[in-house]
């Protein structure tokens, strides 16, 4: 499948952003897993691009495309710059966070704040696409705290369309600014699924993609046919499921794209991601950067426990190399031979 066929990331499928989560070597690692699938890097701030002095850090990344720059921010200028800049360095997409509720968000009026400030969001997409050749997208909540307006919902995105926008995806959840943690964000305010669809019936041909509580990428294809009287969506994202359970990631090009290739085994994905280890630390990195995102990849299986708790005891250690990887390894296979010597 060519690049261009992908149109952008409220299309098909997609891995959320989650910041300190899903960085190069996550992305490098659920590359393995899924072929097609869109990835996201962390949110970025615009001040950290423009004044950290550090672009490798901020905007470095793999061969992983489709793959996605998401960027907080609130100054048109900045975020146009940022988005040139993205662009430069490779990503296919520019994607603004308005979803974030975290307090760290709230003080720099950037993130889920922004939902209350439709304007600075549509002038922040506009500037960004006169100064980018590829997708500019917003990921936001469906409306802030208590806030019960569908209509309000509406010109929000109706903003981000006449600004040129792209596509939105839409978290299915308020966000609370205040009385409740980013986790609790994530879970306690009410889903509300039918307000997504009902956006995209507003919206007919603008492409609109949900998140938000759903497990499985399986699942996740109820929202790509109609219910009801509610049309279909164009995309679907998972955040926390596809990061604990990664596996998960291994059906996606089948199920979303049409791609009937092998499905690798969990041991092929983790021995195919042993040059990129090699590499990472001979160039003076630590295995604990890479093994944090591998943790859950033996989930649910037979010797998993023993897999993760051996890399959280041991990658952190001074010089742990490869072989800490493999010995975790080991430790499954010989419970999986374990088990099957015991029926």
């Amino acid at each position: 499948m060519s690049l261009i066929e992908y149109k952008n990331s409220a299309h098909g499928f997609s891995v959320a952003p989650m910041l300190d989560w899903t960085d190069r070597h996550c992305r490098v690692f659920h590359r393995k897993l899924t072929r097609h699938a869109w990835l996201y890097s962390e949110m970025v701030t615009t001040g950290a691009i423009i004044y950290g002095n550090n672009l490798p850090r901020f905007l470095g990344h793999e061969f992983d495309e489709p793959v996605v720059l998401q960027l907080g921010g609130a100054d048109a200028l900045e975020l146009a710059h940022c988005a040139k800049l993205g662009e430069e360095w490779g990503y296919n997409e520019i994607n603004l966070n308005v979803g974030c509720p975290s307090d760290r968000v709230q003080n720099n009026m950037i993130g889920a704040c922004l939902m209350d400030h439709p304007k600075i969001v549509s002038e922040g997409v506009d500037a960004m696409k006169q100064k980018v050749s590829i997708p500019v997208t917003v990921k936001s909540r469906i409306g802030l705290d208590d806030n019960e307006d569908f209509n309000k919902l509406v010109d929000f995105v109706g903003g981000i369309i006449e600004a040129g926008g792209n596509g939105v995806i839409l978290h299915a959840r308020n966000a609370w600014l205040q009385g409740l943690s980013p986790k609790e964000n994530r879970e306690v305010p009410p889903l509300r699924y039918d307000w997504v669809r009902r956006i995209k019936q507003t919206f007919p041909d603008f492409s609109i993609a949900i998140n938000g509580g759903i497990a499985t990428p399986e699942s996740g294809l109820d929202f790509l046919k109609n219910e009801q009287d509610l049309p279909a969506l164009d995309g679907v994202m998972l955040g926390r499921a596809a990061y604990e359970n990664p596996y998960l990631l291994s059906s996606v090009d089948n199920l979303y794209y049409q791609d009937n290739a092998p499905i690798p085994s969990r041991q092929q994905v983790l021995e195919s991601l042993y040059p990129y280890i090699e590499s990472h630390l001979q160039d003076g990195g630590k295995l604990h950067q890479v093994s944090r995102h591998i943790l859950g990849l033996f989930h649910g299986m037979p010797g998993g426990r023993l897999w993760r708790r051996y890399l959280s005891e041991n990658a952190f250690k001074e010089g742990a190399g490869l072989e800490v990887v493999e010995t975790a390894l080991q430790k499954v296979n010989d419970e999986i031979y374990r088990m099957e010597q015991a029926s």
